[in-house]
């Protein structure tokens, strides 16, 4: 059951992070209001593509939930009916969990797709979970931390709720980022865990604590970067998708957000150098250092060439790469019996 455990888990972390890409979409087009329930999309399975499928239609057969836009409100069908010709508001209710009433198809399919690939993404973590009790005797922990990873995505769906629920509070969008960076952290763990065979790196105690300090820096650096990202939400509110004026008064966050990287890079430098000078074996520090020079260059091309296509979302989604990196170097610099000092 080993083999299957550790191939479901991988196709998990891809479609985790799928994702997770899918969601920084959604944040760069503004399409997190697209559906503006959940888990279903105005009341559908499959979404309308139509503004005139959320006006109210007489002579027609409405399911419980189903939503409709009238005078720029949602209003709840109560119960299964059939409409008459005029509109009776004893089969409807208001939708109570925000105001927002708006309908933008490609807002709504954007939204879908994002909540598609969450449920797709459940499908290999319940199946690894399943493999997880075969591995019981040989590692507890497996199965453990497989099981979490279930409450870990049914919680994740609900923090997705009440993101919408409360109109895409800012603060309410960063715990599902961090709840996403644990659910890849503890799937990264279970890949690591069972593998069959692990590479020979050299146990080195200052290149463990210092990736270990490099990803908490990281963490830091990331929960900063939303705290900016909260601040280009709150501008474009107020101004709209005019992108040459989103830091046009940069906050104190994005001064230390971008004084921040250089350390970053320093230290993930110092990490490269040290394993490469005496050939301790991580050869994951090299794609680490592509990944914070392309993180470095994405930043720059947002605030001086004033956002370009997809550079938000790329900006994101490598960070989180960046993370997963040094989290899987950290689980291999402790595997080792020291022999360095």
């Amino acid at each position: 059951m080993q083999k299957p455990f550790i191939k479901s888990a991988k196709i998990a972390l891809v479609l985790v992070y799928l994702v997770i890409i899918a969601g920084a979409v959604v944040r760069m087009t503004g399409s997190g209001m697209g559906c503006p329930d959940w888990p279903k999309c105005f009341g559908y399975y499959i979404p309308p593509t139509e503004i005139s499928e959320l006006q109210f239609k007489p002579n027609h057969a409405y399911d419980k939930g189903i939503i409709i836009i009238k005078d720029e409100a949602l209003l709840v069908a109560t119960e299964h009916f059939n409409s008459s010709e005029i509109l009776n508001l004893n089969n409807w209710e208001s939708y109570t969990a925000h105001d927002y009433a708006q309908f933008n198809a490609t807002h709504t399919w954007v939204e879908y797709i994002n909540r598609l690939l969450g449920a797709l993404s459940g499908i290999p973590i319940l199946i690894f979970t399943i493999l997880s009790f075969w591995l019981w005797r040989k590692n507890k922990w497996l199965t453990i931390l497989s099981i979490a990873t279930v409450f870990g995505m049914a919680f994740q769906a609900w923090l997705g709720k009440t993101v919408v629920d409360s109109n895409l509070a800012p603060f309410k969008i960063t715990i599902h980022m961090v709840m996403a960076m644990v659910i890849v952290a503890i799937i990264l763990y279970l890949i690591y865990a069972s593998k069959l065979t692990y590479r020979n790196q050299v146990f080195d105690m200052a290149f463990r604590n210092v990736i270990l300090v490099a990803l908490t820096l990281s963490l830091v650096q990331i929960v900063l970067g939303t705290q900016v990202r909260q601040h280009i939400d709150e501008r474009v509110k107020d101004i709209g998708y005019i992108k040459s004026l989103w830091m046009e008064n940069p906050t104190l966050q994005f001064y230390v957000h971008r004084s921040f990287s250089v350390v970053i890079l320093v230290i993930n430098g110092w990490l490269f150098f040290r394993s490469k000078k005496l050939n301790l074996g991580y050869v994951k520090t090299y794609l680490l250092m592509l990944c914070i020079l392309a993180e470095i260059i994405s930043g720059i091309a947002m605030f001086y060439f004033d956002f370009p296509f997809l550079s938000q979302p790329l900006h994101l989604v490598i960070a989180l790469i960046m993370f997963g990196i040094q989290f899987y170097i950290y689980l291999e610099s402790k595997r080792k019996k020291a022999l360095l000092t």
